[in-house]
């Protein structure tokens, strides 16, 4: 990318601008306190020459005491009224920064919010915390302190050059005559800069995504089962090396040329002296106050102009960050909501669903820097893309779903099984719009998925996952994050259902019982349980569950199983199990192989047809005659349970 060859055409300044555009009332008073400082502080070295030419040295050679009185009193006016100038001044660019600068924090959080799921599995969560957390806090001075610092240099040291040329047009010249060099040399290192600020901030997010990712609970964890713990810390280290010589580095760049700088500031007053010397051999007219108050003026312009080449520089150098922060805000999300979407009523929802004709393939990752995305796997394993993409529909390897049609009627319970990468999650997480099918659609009571509001979409599918997610605080807030308003006695009554309200209260805490990250002071079941205590709260008319029992122990299972039969309950529920025994009683089968649907029907139709379900049966259970009991007892508000509303019998014996 090719650097602008001045700031004010770059739009990312315009936007930084429009940050500021809510508080120009504010900025407003600031740019009246920095004029007026600066033209009051121009004042001085006026003061200065009329202190020696008229009140310490006149014509008449007598000092004017009145005069010398004054003109001290106005010296020591000015400073101190700047001084109370500059108290309002830096309150108000704070606040104005640092409110921009959370307005900024809080627009890229809210708009990450709307990204789609593939863009988190194919970024890395270190890369995002940076941008919030680091890239921000990069432009914490731009947004502070910056804009005023630039205004009050700039009038500081144009009323300095106007006060220089009407002293001295001469001796001004002499000031400035390499300003044109020190700006071309300001300008390269601007760029080299911005150059080496986004890699040190492409360098510190690769470094928060490693802390994230080695220090997480998970984390910790394989590098102790894998004794890994040295090459976490190498690769750490690593980072770190890399990191620290970019710090150097940035750090360096432009010290020569601001040393050259003052070097030329330290001599000018010599060279001043001599100049002055010899126009007063020349016969120029320059009495002994006019060369003090310039030279007065010439060393107080230093520092301004100093500062003001510093921070057109860190300007330069925030550019960088600017448009990392501005990479993210600019993605569009791939799934949003069309203009004129149907909300859906809970009242009215029935619960049906239909696959018409779905062709998936998981879309591209999005590629912005080497350091925040990831290659064909995402964080959580989740499949992001494909290396090959076609446009045909056919036998292409990259596609997940090939031409699936299915109906589940409202209240049923239907199972998807099939092997691993089958398709058996992408076809769940179609549902709620997780992503959008590739060809063809997805209905919910007739309605296409796409053309409903995302919000209503969301409250009428709920999900438990294989592995539920549990954040950082009390059981009861887990549980209420579906339904903040619930009462004590809603949360209570979804613990009961979800047969964890006794385990629960069995903790000394009870649900103010903090959970630990990702709930990991808990086990698998009392955060399966959780999650669908949290479901059962929020009471979706359409529940998906995907493989909500694996990995669980017989009596875990057990009690997750009835917990899950509650909520099944007068919903719609599609399941996910590789455990077939948890889905016999399943309304109706659907077996997936190769992304295809390859059969559906009962458990005992599916035996009989000795397909795909009846290979997977043999698998998992072996040859020979087969109990399969259903979860008998578990009692419904209608008085029935789970095997009453299916079958005729509560026992089948399969001879396989």
């Amino acid at each position: 990318m090719t650097e602008k060859p001045a700031l004010p055409r770059d739009p990312v300044i315009s936007r930084v601008a429009r940050l500021l555009r809510p508080y120009r009332v504010q900025m407003t008073l600031v740019a009246v306190a920095v004029v007026t400082a600066a033209v009051l502080t121009s004042i001085v070295p006026f003061l200065v020459r009329a202190v020696f030419d008229k009140a310490l040295f006149p014509v008449d050679g007598r000092p004017d005491l009145g005069l010398l009185t004054w003109l001290v009193l106005g010296m020591i006016a000015i400073p101190v009224v700047t001084a109370i100038i500059a108290i309002g001044q830096n309150f108000l660019t704070s606040k104005i920064g640092n409110s921009a600068m959370a307005d900024l924090r809080s627009d890229l959080f809210a708009h990450l919010q709307k990204m789609e799921l593939a863009f988190f599995t194919a970024t890395k969560t270190g890369a995002i915390q940076s941008r919030l957390a680091n890239d921000v806090g990069g432009v914490r001075t731009v947004l502070t302190d910056t804009a005023t610092t630039i205004l009050q240099n700039s009038v500081t040291v144009t009323a300095a050059f106007v006060s220089m040329i009407i002293l001295s047009w001469q001796l001004t010249i002499l000031t400035l005559i390499v300003m044109p060099l020190f700006v071309w040399i300001q300008l390269q290192v601007g760029k080299r800069r911005q150059r080496l600020a986004r890699r040190t901030q492409e360098s510190l997010s690769e470094m928060t995504a490693i802390t994230e990712e080695a220090l997480s609970v998970s984390g910790i964890l394989l590098a102790k089962v894998f004794n890994r713990a040295e090459s976490e810390t190498e690769r750490y280290r690593e980072a770190n090396r890399n990191q620290t010589k970019l710090q150097v580095d940035q750090a360096m760049t432009g010290r020569a040329f601001f040393a050259i700088v003052q070097t030329f500031f330290a001599i000018t007053p010599a060279l001043i002296y001599l100049v002055a010397g010899r126009m007063l051999g020349a016969g120029t007219v320059l009495t002994a106050g006019t060369l003090v108050a310039f030279t007065t003026l010439q060393a107080r312009l230093q520092m301004p102009l100093l500062q003001l080449m510093r921070v057109t520089l860190d300007v330069q150098t925030s550019l960088a960050l600017f448009r990392r922060i501005f990479e993210y805000i600019d993605l569009e999300p791939a799934i949003v909501e069309r203009p004129g979407a149907i909300a859906l009523k809970r009242e009215e929802l029935r619960g049906e669903i239909e696959f018409r004709n779905v062709w998936f393939r998981y879309p591209e990752a999005r590629s912005l820097t080497g350091a925040d995305t990831v290659d064909r796997f995402g964080e959580t394993g989740v499949r992001i893309g494909a290396p090959e993409v076609q446009n045909d529909f056919g036998d292409a390897p990259n596609w997940t779903l090939h031409d699936v049609s299915l109906t589940v009627k409202p209240g049923q319970l239907a199972a998807i099984v099939g092997p691993t990468g089958a398709g058996k999650t992408t076809t769940t997480y179609l549902v709620p719009r997780f992503y959008d099918v590739t060809d063809g659609a997805i209905l919910v009571d007739g309605h296409d998925v796409r053309d409903l509001t995302m919000g209503s979409l969301a409250d009428s599918v709920g999900m438990v996952t294989q592995e539920p997610y549990l954040f950082h605080g009390t059981i009861r807030d887990n549980i209420a994050y579906a339904k903040p308003e619930a009462s004590a006695a809603e949360i209570e009554k979804a613990a009961r259902d979800a047969n964890i309200h006794d385990a629960i209260m069995s903790f000394a805490q009870g649900y103010e019982t903090i959970t630990g990250e990702r709930g990991y002071r808990l086990s698998g079941g009392e955060k399966q349980r959780i999650a669908i205590a949290r479901v059962l709260l929020m009471d979706p008319r359409i529940l998906i569950l995907d493989e909500a029992t694996s990995a669980l122990d017989t009596e875990t299972e057990r009690l997750v199983q009835e917990a899950l039969e509650r909520a099944t309950h007068n919903r719609t529920t599609i399941a996910i199990a590789h455990r077939l025994s948890t889905i016999q009683n399943a309304d109706v089968i659907f077996g997936l192989e190769d992304g295809r649907l390859v059969e559906q029907g009962t458990h005992t139709e599916l035996l009989a047809s000795g397909g795909l379900y009846s290979r997977l049966y043999v698998e998992q259970f072996g040859s020979g005659q087969i109990e399969a009991r259903f979860h008998d007892g578990v009692k419904f508000a209608d008085g029935q349970t789970r095997c009453d509303r299916n079958s005729d019998d509560r026992r089948a014996d399969v001879a396989l």
